[in-house]
Formats: C-alpha cells, sequence, structure tokens
C-alpha cells in the first residue's frame, strides 16, 4: 500500500498578485474546475494508494477539508502546521505517522502545488519505483528536461542500465544558464522535482543517521498533538524547535541508499508567472492569456485578467497579471522576483500581501465593494447549512439585505428569518449571528457604519469551526 502525503503549506509568492498567503496557487482553479491540490489529491486516488495525508498550514485547514470534500475525497487525514518548517519536518511527521501503523508501508510525498498533465505516465513512474522503495532505497523522481532552466535543482545520474531506476550521482543547486546548457547537452542531469517514495521504516532509519534531532521533535509535536475538529493540530512549542531545512538538506544530499526514476508527465512546478505562461497555448507571435486580452505589436507576452480587458501595445517579453485590487506588470526574465514586491508588501503590513478582496471562511466569503469615512459595504455570500459564529461588535453597527436565498437572523437570542429583499439591523453591541438554513447559497449585502470598521473589532461567543480571533 502506497500511503500519499501531500505538502500544502506553501504561500506561492512568485505568483503574486494572484497567490496570496491566505489563498495561496495551490488552491486556486486555474486550469480548469478543480485546484491544483485538488488534482494532487486525485492524482493519487487509485488503486493501491490509502487516502492522502495532507499536512497544511493551520491557517489553510478549511480550505483544505473544503476542496478535498468539493472533490469527493472521503477519508483523508490532515495534520496541521503551527508553523512553516520547510519539508524535513513534515517528512518527518509523516514517517512517524505511517510507521505506527504500516511499518513497510511505501511513503509517496508530493507537493499540492505543482501541474502534472499525463497523469498515466506519473502513475507508471510510481510504480516503477516501488520495488527499489520496498527494498530500502529513498527514490526520487526526475523530470527529463527539455530547456536549460536555471530555476530549478537538478540530479546528476548513474549510468543508464535496463531498469527505470537510476542511481544518484549527486544533487546539484540551480545552475547559472552555460552550467544548466551543460546539463541539458550532457544528458545525464534531470530536474529535481520534489517528489519522493520511500518506507516508512527506512525513512526513520534516514532521519535516526542523519537527522535525529528533526525526528524527535516530530515526535514530540504528534505526541503533544491535539484533535480540532477533523484536523490533528501538532502541538506548537515542541514544532516550532524542530530546524527550519529541507528534505533534500536533511536527508536526500546526505543518504547513500539513495535513487532516482526519470520521467516525463508534463510537470511544471508553477514556480513563476514564467513557468504558468508556457502551459497555456501561444498565438502566432507567442502570446498567451488567461482572461480578456488584446495584444497589439506584442511579442512573446503572457496575460491573466480577472474581471478586466487589458490591451498590450508595442511590447514584447511582459507578464501582466490583474486581479481586482492589484496590477503586476514584469518582465518575463524577472519573473522569480516577484516575491520581493511580497516581502515590501508584507514589510509595509499591506493586505494585498495576505488576502484578496473576496476573502473565504469555512462559512462561505465575504468581498469589500465599498468603503468612505465611516461605513463600509461588503457581499457576503453563507453556504447552505452554513453559519457564522455568534458574535458583537463594540464600534459598529450593521445592516443586512438578503439579495437571494433565505438567512436566519439571530439578534440578542431572537430569531428570524429573513428573505430576498428583506433586511435586518444589527445594532452596536448586540449579540448576532447569521446562518443559511436553506440549500442553495444565502447572498446578502452589509453596510457596516461606525468609529472603526476593522475585522478584529469582533468578540466571537460560540463558533462551531472552533475559530478564535478574526479567523
Amino acid at each position: 500500500m502506497i500511503h500519499p502525503c501531500i505538502l500544502s503549506g506553501g504561500s506561492g509568492s512568485r505568483l503574486w498578485p494572484l497567490s496570496r498567503k491566505a489563498y495561496p496557487k495551490q488552491f486556486l482553479k486555474i486550469f480548469g474546475d478543480e485546484s491544483l491540490f485538488q488534482k494532487t489529491c486525485r492524482r493519487v486516488a487509485a488503486e493501491g494508494f490509502s487516502a492522502p495525508l495532507v499536512i497544511s498550514n493551520q491557517d489553510h485547514r478549511f480550505l483544505c477539508g473544503e476542496q478535498m470534500a468539493e472533490a469527493g475525497l472521503a477519508g483523508g487525514r490532515i495534520v496541521l502546521e503551527p508553523q512553516g518548517r520547510n519539508t524535513a519536518a513534515p517528512a518527518a511527521v509523516a514517517t512517524l505517522l505511517v510507521e505506527e501503523n504500516d511499518p513497510d508501508g511505501l511513503i509517496l510525498m508530493l507537493p499540492s502545488d505543482h501541474l502534472i498533465t499525463d497523469e498515466a505516465a506519473f502513475l507508471a513512474a510510481v510504480k516503477a519505483g516501488e520495488t527499489a522503495a520496498a527494498q530500502g532505497r529513498i527514490v526520487t523522481f526526475g523530470i527529463r528536461p527539455s530547456e536549460p532552466n536555471t530555476g530549478y535543482g537538478y540530479i546528476h545520474l548513474g549510468e543508464a542500465g535496463a531498469e527505470a531506476v537510476r542511481d544518484v550521482r549527486a544533487f546539484v543547486e540551480k545552475p547559472d544558464l552555460d552550467r544548466a546548457q551543460g546539463y541539458l547537452a550532457d544528458g545525464g542531469y534531470v530536474w529535481n522535482a520534489g517528489i519522493f517514495l520511500f518506507s516508512a521504516r527506512t525513512m526513520k532509519a534516514a532521519f535516526e543517521a542523519h537527522a535525529p534531532d528533526i525526528l524527535k521533535g516530530a515526535r514530540a509535536a504528534l505526541d503533544g498533538a491535539a484533535a480540532d475538529l477533523d484536523f490533528l493540530r501538532l502541538e506548537a512549542t515542541a514544532f516550532a524547535e524542530i530546524e527550519n531545512i529541507s528534505f533534500d538538506y536533511a536527508i536526500m544530499e546526505r543518504a547513500a541508499n539513495v535513487a532516482c526514476v526519470p520521467m516525463d508527465p508534463g510537470w511544471s512546478d508553477l514556480g513563476s508567472w514564467s513557468a504558468v505562461r508556457e502551459v497555456f497555448p501561444a498565438d502566432e507571435n507567442g502570446n498567451a492569456a488567461l482572461g480578456d486580452a488584446l495584444f497589439f505589436d506584442t511579442r512573446d507576452s503572457f496575460v491573466y485578467s480577472a474581471d478586466a480587458s487589458v490591451a498590450v501595445l508595442g511590447l514584447s517579453d511582459v507578464l501582466v497579471v490583474n486581479t481586482r485590487d492589484a496590477l503586476l506588470v514584469a518582465h518575463k526574465d524577472k519573473a522569480q522576483d516577484v516575491k520581493k514586491i511580497v516581502e515590501r508588501l508584507e514589510a509595509e503590513n499591506r493586505r494585498e500581501a495576505i488576502e484578496h478582496k473576496r476573502v473565504y471562511r469555512p462559512w462561505g466569503w465575504y468581498e469589500g465593494l465599498s468603503d468612505g469615512a465611516r461605513f463600509q459595504v461588503k457581499c457576503i455570500m453563507v453556504k447552505p447549512g452554513a453559519q457564522l459564529s455568534l458574535q458583537s461588535h463594540v464600534h459598529r453597527a450593521e445592516h443586512w439585505v438578503v439579495v437571494s436565498g433565505t438567512a436566519e437572523v439571530t439578534i440578542d437570542g431572537e430569531v428570524r428569518l429573513v428573505s430576498e429583499n428583506q433586511s435586518a439591523y444589527i445594532p452596536l453591541a448586540a449579540r448576532h449571528r447569521l446562518a443559511n438554513p436553506g440549500k442553495i447559497p444565502t447572498t446578502l449585502i452589509e453596510v457596516q457604519s461606525g468609529s472603526y470598521l476593522g475585522e478584529d473589532d469582533i468578540i466571537r461567543y460560540e463558533d462551531i469551526y472552533g475559530r478564535e480571533g478574526t479567523n
């Protein structure tokens, strides 16, 4: 049995402004009706695989659960990291969880935010690596390079033979262009896809030999873990003390029993807007778009637009990414530097680094429409059967106008139904709750008025989602 372990803790900062900390790229539905996270989960929902083990940032717990349910993926387990700790820590956690019940079980550890278009080729590669993994080798999967890409790490393979599994001579850091061209010409190098297959017993021994403190910290975080609704929340203090290091550095570059299966499954890590651009078909001038775009006297450019027409005139090699509240214009050669913009926004405590205008919550979402001195207008959607917390506000009153569906409104203990084109008024300091008792989404317009309108103006009394603060 193969136990998929899906790592979903990243923030995808290089795909800003579409990917943001509160809603990163793995949950975006850029390539069809499913998100990258859902595609990853479904990819390993095949014969011979157990239900997935998802290790996620605690801030994304409801996104993981909701998207797994939406995709019809039942039985998976979601483990919550109190904070980001790179990839070695979750690998150790997954190893201990699987080893407890299936010591010889194989673990397939893979990122949640990569795109694979040929899933049959991917599954065939995993199948090819099973025997080696069961015999005690740590198997990684390498992508046959199509270009001298300087954005990926490389794996230097041993001599080719009749078997699909190759020995590994060395892991190579991201090269400069000259070295990357040499690797491509050599033919003995593959891109490091960050996907691994190993037995729980083998990996436990590897951590004991090469990174015992990480294994010890993971065990302490699990020993102190607590159930939180359908999630397992790792103990925060123990987890924070684990070294912040990648799985490659902690284990792969130190272990001797490493092997690689080269593959070509139509893979992309979507690590930049330039990588995203390569996925979409280009016109005769090399231009590609997702959304409403017009190109005039323009070559080799890419446009993503959420809700507006974007015209590009007289330019070459540009990336234009337009969302409802932010616009990125960059030369394609600077795509890897988009994270610097995010770092600047974070340093200035700008909302645009964290969340979109549409903010998702476990009960639905809200989106800011307008704001000014002492007022704010939002659109709110509440999913069928969902409800907001019982809460009050110190500085603001609220007016709700139902646009579609039916709302169940509680104000200071009085409960009533509010239908389409009806409204409710929530006075300052009133204890109130909004719920959707129906079978279709409830949409309403909320008008806030008061001296302070921040999301942190909330006193929460009851919450079915176990949340604290403003999340």
